[in-house]
């Protein structure tokens, strides 16, 4: 199906939703479709509903980080800065992760009398890389009453509904666009990076603030491999293991979370995400790099704290205004969400354990680590958590 919207009504549909705001970095992302067509002052986008599929994942892998597969990053043209950092910048890193609670490893088992439940921290881009995980994993699946996911098949269906009927969820027709919100220079920066991402100037300038920050946190060497090889993040491959398995998948969240989390920002701190964005858009395919290597090395919250010093460095905001974009992202994507999901997981696996069975759950992978990450919390409701990858 092709639908089309007039300029003047801007609307796009089904667009792309990524998953890194400003310092952060997403690690839920999903197929890439290109961006809507610009022609004669309408806009086109093809939408049919494995178009929508692919983008609701994006949506969903963009956005959280490890922001809801995509192209393998170990074949993109990057370096992993963490290798040519200097000594002094790393030792800062280093120091941040040093206190924070779980901050290494992926797969963990939380205890507690007969329930049990497996986690493993996902990153939503696809890489060959996943596979030992998957192998390890899937007599585990395979033993399971349950698979939870962040989103599962059916809320992929709610959202790819949802955007076909309301383009307005990732569109703003009525606003202030973005080109009269940012300086000129802000706005030629930023129209160049989402061109490079498939979107024209004249689309980009309509989008809401928090996506357009989010997809700016996708390389675009992912975005066009993704178009070419299909490849899915480790969350869509334990879906599809489990319902091969014939086993039960079910959602952490709502459908439509994602398009409540940044809901009530003040205008200044939407356009603070795009700028605490932008410098790091322009080396977007080193990044990729850098936090693949990390997640695949166990070293998660090095990725987050990564994200804050370079802001530091190059974002041109304060360093109090970085901490401060740090904190709404984490409280937003993270923090907020992780407290969410110990029901669904505690009352998973007390009905799993009356099978004489565990569960199996799978969510990005910073949801982990911090004193508000999901195994910090099931310790403080009397789980008893063990590493199983150290």
């Amino acid at each position: 199906m092709l639908r089309c919207w007039h300029s003047s009504a801007l609307s796009a549909n089904g667009v792309d939703l990524g998953q890194g705001t400003g310092p952060v970095n997403a690690g839920l992302s999903l197929k890439y479709v290109p961006a809507p067509l610009v022609t004669r002052a309408r806009l086109c986008q093809p939408f049919g509903v494995k178009a929508g599929e692919n983008r609701m994942r994006m949506v969903l892998a963009a956005i959280l980080a490890l922001w809801a597969g995509a192209a393998p990053a170990s074949e993109c043209l990057g370096s992993n800065l963490f290798d040519t950092m200097p000594t002094d910048q790393r030792a800062l890193i280093d120091a941040a992760v040093a206190g924070v609670p779980y901050h290494q490893g992926l797969l963990w088992r939380a205890s507690k009398g007969d329930q049990s439940i497996t986690l493993v921290g996902t990153y939503h881009f696809g890489d060959p890389r996943h596979d030992p995980m998957l192998a390890r994993l899937e007599p585990v699946i395979a033993d399971a009453a349950l698979v939870l996911v962040e989103a599962g098949p059916a809320e992929e269906r709610r959202l790819t509904e949802a955007l076909s009927s309301d383009p307005t969820l990732m569109v703003d027709p009525t606003g202030p666009t973005l080109p009269e919100r940012l300086s000129e220079r802000d706005w030629q920066l930023l129209s160049m990076a989402m061109a490079e991402r498939g979107t024209p100037a004249v689309v980009t300038s309509k989008l809401r603030p928090w996506y357009v920050a989010m997809m700016l946190g996708i390389s675009p060497c992912m975005m066009k491999q993704v178009t070419e090889t299909g490849a899915q993040g480790l969350d869509h491959r334990l879906v599809e293991r489990a319902e091969a398995l014939d086993i039960p998948v079910r959602a952490l969240e709502p459908w439509d979370t994602v398009f409540t989390l940044f809901r009530d920002l003040t205008p200044d701190q939407e356009i603070e995400m795009i700028r605490a964005a932008l410098p790091a858009a322009a080396h977007a395919d080193d990044y990729a790099v850098t936090v693949t290597d990390a997640y695949f090395a166990g070293d998660i919250w090095a990725i987050w704290e990564f994200g804050r010093f370079d802001a530091y460095r190059t974002s041109g905001l304060t360093r109090d205004q970085v901490d401060a974009q740090m904190a709404l992202a984490q409280e937003r994507l993270m923090d907020g969400r992780n407290e969410s999901w110990i029901g669904p997981l505690t009352r998973g696996a007390r009905d799993a354990a009356r099978q004489g069975k565990g569960i199996v759950a799978g969510f990005g992978a910073l949801h982990l680590p911090g004193e508000g990450g999901v195994l910090r919390l099931l310790e403080r409701d009397g789980w008893t958590i063990t590493r199983l990858d150290g």
